[in-house]
């Protein structure tokens, strides 16, 4: 009997018992679903949070200060002051744009309408390292230098406010201070806690002067400095310099710096690792659904001992029973592989339109599943295949 006869024999054998096939199936579908959406998952969450990174400003960089030594004790007050921040700006020749700020939490009114809002006072730069676009109106432009009473508001605020009215060349209070309206920021949503759209900013004197109380002996201080250098391959430089740049005025080491290009890496390492967690943990069905082939074809072994007897009886070898309950094994994981990919990818598509993660199936992570199912339904195959061509057809047709 050759293999197009033991498959044609297979299938008719599969598709007599269409549950019991279904039930043996059942495990290798939802494993190989779960690999497939668990990778395709994996690689949207990933991509998101790149893109969020990437949005906020690829060749970023932060600078804030340090009040702690490396073992972890507090030491004298640190400060980066506004005279740092313009130091850099001239003295660093990687450094693109400087953004520094002073920040707060507080109540915005107009018409008796409140919101509670993020005021950031800095300059210019900030449009330009945030990689922020302006809907309405206008940013700061050189208000900084004039300490005007003038504020731009995020997209949240604006509607929170204005409801449908234009914000433009309308006056609101700030902890009681009246500004005036210059400008309306663009959609940008909200990463790693921080809702862009719920920021209201004004010219960084004006925050200090008027509603932030940030001086020193040293001058006006600031909580951030965010710094953009010219191109991803300057981030480096850029670092080194401003490092040369505030340990030159300060005679110390006392803040530190944060690049997003390493953040990007290491968001990029962890979701890696997350997601072969995942498909790790999500192989593991791919076992179980093989271990219950094993069992449901030894099973099928035992109940069909009649069968097999006759066949045995009338001619047929060992080699062609083992070869039929082979192909039955792998027919099934093969087959529950295909459907369990369709899921996969059927849930995959279903969580891109639900959530804001857009998942990729890797043509990859497709072709390691069906692998991986077919040898499964080989391997399983093996030990019930063996035990009916072991057979004695005269055991098996007495037991019958």
């Amino acid at each position: 009997m050759n293999i197009f006869e033991n498959t044609e024999m297979a299938v008719k054998t599969l598709t007599a018992n269409k549950l019991r096939t279904l039930l043996t199936m059942l495990g290798i579908i939802i494993g190989n679903a779960s690999v497939i959406a668990m990778v395709a998952i994996g690689e949207g969450a990933k991509q998101f949070t790149q893109e969020k990174l990437e949005s906020i400003g690829p060749n970023q960089l932060a600078v804030i200060a340090k009040n702690s030594d490396s073992d972890g004790s507090t030491t004298e007050q640190s400060e980066i002051t506004l005279a740092d921040v313009e130091a850099i700006a001239e003295q660093a020749p990687a450094v693109a744009q400087v953004a520094p700020q002073i920040t707060s939490s507080l109540q915005v009114t107009y018409r008796g309408r409140t919101s509670k809002a993020t005021v950031t006072g800095t300059t210019m730069g900030m449009l330009y390292v945030r990689n922020l676009q302006v809907q309405n109106g206008r940013f700061l432009d050189s208000d900084k230098q004039q300490s005007s009473s003038v504020v731009i508001l995020g997209s949240a605020v604006a509607q929170k406010l204005f409801l449908k009215e234009n914000p433009i060349g309308k006056d609101l209070q700030i902890n009681n201070i009246s500004f005036q309206v210059i400008g309306v920021m663009q959609q940008k949503g909200s990463f790693l806690g921080t809702n862009y759209d719920e920021a209201v900013y004004i010219p960084i004197l004006t925050a200090a002067n008027q509603l932030i109380s940030k001086r020193s002996p040293r001058g006006i201080t600031v909580d951030y400095t965010e710094l953009s250098a010219k191109d991803k391959d300057s981030v480096r430089a850029a670092a080194f310099q401003v490092a040369n740049i505030l340990t030159r005025r300060h005679g110390k080491k006392d803040f530190s710096i944060f690049a997003n290009k390493s953040m990007q890496d290491l968001v990029a390492q962890v979701t890696g690792g997350l997601s072969l967690l995942l498909a790790t943990v999500a192989g593991i069905s791919l076992l179980v659904g093989g271990i219950g082939i094993m069992n449901i074809m030894l099973v099928s072994v035992s109940e069909r001992t009649h069968e097999i007897g006759l066949r045995k009886a009338i001619g047929a070898s060992e080699g062609a029973i083992l070869s039929q309950f082979l192909i039955e094994a792998i027919i099934l994981s093969v087959t529950g592989g295909l459907i369990g990919t369709g899921l996969g990818v059927s849930t995959a598509v279903i969580v891109s339109l639900v959530t804001p993660l857009k998942p990729a199936v890797p043509v990859a992570a497709i072709i390691l599943a069906g692998g991986i199912s077919g040898t499964i339904g080989l391997v399983f195959g093996v030990t019930p295949a063996r035990q009916a061509a072991k057979l004695d057809p005269i055991n098996a047709l007495r037991g019958a």
